[in-house]
């Protein structure tokens, strides 16, 4: 497997710009519980098959002091549909209560070791990493997932325990880095790519 965050590392400082036009760093979220750190994008089909469940888990925890931030690493040039403009765009049309970011230089998603689209990382009080991977077992297809791997951890942190699955393999398309020559092919093959 490449580089990823282990469990127990702090949370690597960012400064990026949101959809919103503010910009955001860890500090801004010093206040909460618990933070989500989420690697996403406008077009690979596992997010898009995920949006209304992120939505309804900020909605669901954001009242017991979870934070969620959201990512958009993806180069542009062979993905277009990635870049910010988009980014707004699909902040607007699919409602995101919480932040949209983008990191165009990648190197937060270096940081990070992010690997996958989505890919959620969970960090307690003091910022250490509890929780990697995924959501659930069935990104792609709502209504289809039988785990609930990101809320059991969440829940556990809040309890003031340890979450029952610590690390799960992140179901997705790959970060898309700049330099690595891709053709274009359809969405549902992306996660060979």
């Amino acid at each position: 497997m490449a580089f990823t965050l282990t469990i127990g590392q702090k949370a690597p400082d960012f400064q990026l710009p949101g959809v919103d036009g503010k910009t955001y760093s860890l500090a801004g979220f010093k206040d909460a519980k618990v933070l989500v750190v989420l690697f996403s994008c406008n077009h690979c089909p596992y997010v898009i098959g995920s949006e209304d469940r992120i939505n309804k888990f900020y909605a669901d925890y954001a009242p017991k002091g979870v934070a969620l931030v959201a990512i958009n690493s993806n180069e542009t040039q062979n993905h277009p549909t990635d870049s910010f403009d988009h980014m707004v765009q699909r902040a607007k049309e699919k409602n995101f209560k919480y932040p949209y970011l983008r990191d165009e230089t990648q190197k937060i998603a270096l940081a990070y070791g992010a690997l996958r689209t989505p890919h959620f990382y969970l960090f307690d009080a003091d910022r250490r990493l509890r929780y990697t991977g995924r959501m659930d077992d069935n990104p792609r297809n709502p209504g289809k997932e039988t785990t609930r791997e990101l809320r059991d951890a969440v829940d556990a942190i809040l309890a003031g325990e340890k979450p029952p699955v610590e690390v799960t393999n992140p179901i997705g398309c790959n970060v898309k880095w700049k330099g690595h020559e891709h053709h274009w092919m359809p969405p549902e093959a992306c996660d060979l790519v």
